[in-house]
């Protein structure tokens, strides 16, 4: 198929609005009196499952010079959380400001369907003045899911790509490298099982001469282009990568960072779930299985490495823009945004995956750097994405008064050293179950009514549930305190949606209004 790469410019924007958002969407304006001049333009680079395995948290084996690079220019927030444990929930909460305990969307709940009237980030950046422009996955990957409105341009790579609702996953297309052979990890060249659309647990090196090919390179690309331009009004950009995402495809150059022999792997412990509630040892334990796998395959320095890999690929996009940025008139006015929907476990409770309110899926990278904001800071209070939407609210003049869950970070950044020491709030994919976490402690309360508790700044690893010990009832008792009353129904499932694609746009309908 040719590769055809299509912009989607919303020149009916401001009425899709109007229909979409009713007066939510014109009822603020700007109420800080601050002229455009003063607003900074704001580049936010999202990645897709990206762990604290990064050199800016003190991880030692990622090569991430971009990284790097651009903490020693901003502020670092060494104990981030992410507001969701996949996907889709932790970008619906960054992008409306909203947790799942509010919006009902706790699972693979399209938000646009049961909440359309909701004023996602993009929005409040295009009512306040900004050139808005987007690229890959910023909201979740299935098709159906990206939020279109307020866009003036949303990078499409060809109609195949629109054709499935604007689908984000770099595979599930004809239009893209894959190594050779495919699948390439052992998981599937060594057994019978046939690989899915999600690649889970297939890694493997791409031709470096096809790295432009690859579906992040595109992206990068365009937006770089973007950031060349002549901007006559200030801009917001949200650039999304699938790295390091499954499967971990990335140029061949990034495998060889890293000697597949010296790969270090994560601590495990052997009888670590033996101390967690009877259904979650359970769940555990039949996950098990892929770990044993992997490990009886030879395949976990490869697995790990491949990883690495991809952070690495992801790393050098970033560092692409910020070569860009540093060309052009912006970038003494210009913040970024650096950041992952969640992290990922390799091995760790014998998982490989997210979807779990430890604290390998929950703690992400988080650095900001910019106009305004310190230099070469690290800030160790606990933070969570959800403040990401506040933040840019009071930096940016974005207007006030709609609903937003998180805290603003804006002193913070200014003045790293006034950071206080909060409780953050995660919600799961089941409705009631949560966990909060500070820098000493992670409570976790399921919907059954069990518990895990962790003294993490003594136990990092997790290994000692310490929920049965009386001693840390009052601890527990503390922290529940800041999760909601009140867990708002959940929204309308996916499975209970068709997506109804209409020309280069989608909507969604219930099956039996279809």
């Amino acid at each position: 198929m040719k590769k055809l790469k299509v912009i989607f410019q919303n020149t009916s924007m401001l009425l899709l609005c109007a229909t979409v958002s009713g007066a939510q969407c014109v009822k603020k304006i700007n109420t800080k009196g601050n002229t455009k001049e003063e607003q900074p333009n704001v580049i936010i680079f999202a990645v897709d499952d990206m762990n604290d395995w990064v050199s800016p948290l003190g991880y030692k084996q990622a090569k991430t010079p971009n990284m790097d690079r651009l903490a020693k220019s901003g502020v670092v927030f060494t104990n981030a959380h992410a507001p969701g444990v996949f996907c889709a929930p932790s970008r619906t909460a960054i992008w409306t400001g909203m947790q799942a305990s509010t919006t009902g969307c706790y699972d693979s709940e399209p938000f646009q369907f049961t909440h359309p009237d909701v004023f996602t980030m993009q929005m409040a950046f295009k009512e306040a003045g900004y050139n808005t422009y987007g690229a890959g996955k910023l909201y979740h990957h299935r098709g159906g899911y990206v939020d279109l409105r307020s866009w003036d341009e949303f990078f499409s790579r060809s109609q195949e790509h629109r054709d499935m609702g604007w689908e984000m996953n770099s595979y599930h297309m004809t239009d893209v490298p894959l190594p050779t052979p495919h699948p390439y990890s052992p998981y599937y060249t060594k057994s019978d099982r046939k690989i899915s659309s999600a690649g889970h647990l297939e890694w493997g090196p791409i031709a470096n001469e096809l790295e432009d090919d690859m579906v992040d390179a595109m992206r990068t690309n365009w937006m770089c282009d973007v950031i060349k331009r002549k901007h006559d009004k200030p801009f917001f950009m949200g650039l999304g990568m699938y790295s390091p995402h499954y499967p971990n495809y990335a140029p061949q150059k990034y495998f060889d960072l890293y000697n597949r022999d010296s790969i270090e792997l994560p601590p495990l412990k052997a009888d670590d779930l033996d101390d967690l509630p009877e259904a979650v040892r359970k769940k555990q334990m039949s996950k098990m299985k892929q770990h044993q796998e992997i490990v009886e395959l030879g395949a976990y320095k490869d697995a790990v490495l491949a990883y690495l890999a991809s952070i690495s690929f992801a790393d050098a996009m970033l560092g692409r823009v910020l070569d860009a940025l540093e060309a052009s008139p912006y970038k003494n006015n210009t913040i970024i945004v650096f950041w992952s929907d969640q992290g990922f476990h390799h091995g760790e409770k014998g998982h490989w995956g997210k979807h779990t309110l430890w604290q390998r899926t929950t703690q992400v990278p988080f650095i900001w750097t910019g106009k305004g904001i310190a230099k070469n800071k690290k800030v160790g209070t606990t933070v969570s994405l959800i403040d990401m939407y506040p933040t840019l609210v009071e930096l940016c003049n974005l207007s006030e008064g709609k609903q937003l869950d998180g805290a603003s970070l804006a002193s913070i950044l200014k003045n790293p050293s006034s950071a206080k020491e909060r409780n953050v709030f995660i919600p799961y994919m089941d409705r009631g179950s949560y966990a909060v976490v500070n820098m000493n402690w992670r409570y976790i309360q399921y919907n059954d009514n069990t518990e895990e508790l962790y003294n993490v700044k003594d136990d990092p690893n997790e290994w000692d549930n310490l929920a049965n010990d009386k001693k840390y009832r009052q601890i527990m008792d503390e922290m529940k305190k800041f999760a909601p009353q009140v867990f708002a129904p959940s929204a309308t499932s996916i499975n209970d949606l068709d997506l109804v694609i209409d020309g280069d746009s989608f909507h969604w309908v219930k099956k039996d209004l279809k």
